[in-house]
C-alpha cells in the first residue's frame, strides 16, 4: 500500500503548482491538496482499478471517497479520475447505474449532498481557481456560488439546506465561512489567525 505521506505530499504539492501566491493562499492549497490526497488513498486502497466507460452503467464499485445522501435513494456521489481528471459521478448504492455528472478538463471534486438529495455541492478550479458550485442531481443546473481571486472549497450543506458552510482563504488564511445556498451572504465565520477549515454541521434535531 502507498505511504499516506507520499500520497499528501504529491497532492500538496501539485495544489501549491496550481495555486501559487503567498504563505495563507498556499496553505488553503494545502488542505485541498489534502482533500484531494484522501481521495488518492481511497483509490490506492481499494478495488482493481477496472475503467467504466463515462456515462454509463457496470457493476464495479466505486474505489474513491463516497458521499452519502442523506434521502433514502440509494444514490452515492463520488469523485473519480477514471476519464483523466478528477469528475464528479452518482451511482446506485449496488454499484449500478455509474454516471458521469461533470465533464471538463478541471477538477471537480468531493461532492455534498443536499439534505433532500436534490442538489450536490462541490469544488471546482474551471474558473481558473477553486469556487464552490452546485448542481442538481441529475448534474444538470451547474453553478458558481462563490466567486473571487482566493480558493474557495470543501462546502457541506446544513441540516435544512438553506444554507452552505465552506472553506476560504480570501481574507489572509483558511477561515470558515457560511453562505446561503444560492451564494448569497457569504460570511466568515471563524476569524482567526490559524487555518481553520473543513466545516461539518449538527444534524437536524
Amino acid at each position: 500500500m502507498p505511504r499516506l505521506d507520499g500520497l499528501l505530499g504529491d497532492e500538496y504539492d501539485w495544489a501549491i503548482l496550481v495555486r501559487g501566491g503567498p504563505k495563507p493562499m498556499r496553505k488553503l492549497a494545502g488542505i485541498i491538496g489534502l482533500a484531494l490526497g484522501l481521495v488518492l488513498l481511497a483509490a490506492a486502497c481499494g478495488g482493481d482499478g477496472e475503467e467504466v466507460p463515462p456515462a454509463a452503467t457496470a457493476t464495479a464499485a466505486p474505489t474513491e471517497g463516497p458521499s452519502f445522501s442523506a434521502v433514502v435513494t440509494g444514490k452515492i456521489a463520488f469523485t473519480s479520475d477514471r476519464d483523466g481528471n478528477h469528475e464528479v459521478y452518482v451511482m446506485n448504492a449496488d454499484g449500478s447505474g455509474q454516471t458521469r455528472l461533470t465533464d471538463n478538463p478541471a477538477a471537480d471534486t468531493l461532492p455534498a449532498w443536499s439534505p433532500d438529495g436534490s442538489r450536490i455541492a462541490f469544488y471546482s478550479d474551471r474558473d481558473g481557481n477553486y469556487e464552490v458550485y452546485v448542481m442538481n442531481a441529475d448534474g444538470f443546473g451547474q453553478t458558481r456560488l462563490t466567486d473571487n481571486p482566493a480558493a474557495d472549497a470543501l462546502p457541506a450543506w446544513s441540516p435544512d439546506g438553506s444554507r452552505i458552510a465552506f472553506t476560504s482563504d480570501r481574507d489572509g488564511n483558511p477561515e470558515v465561512y457560511v453562505m446561503n445556498a444560492n451564494g448569497s451572504g457569504q460570511t466568515n465565520l471563524t476569524s482567526d489567525p490559524a487555518t481553520d477549515a473543513f466545516p461539518a454541521w449538527s444534524p437536524a434535531r
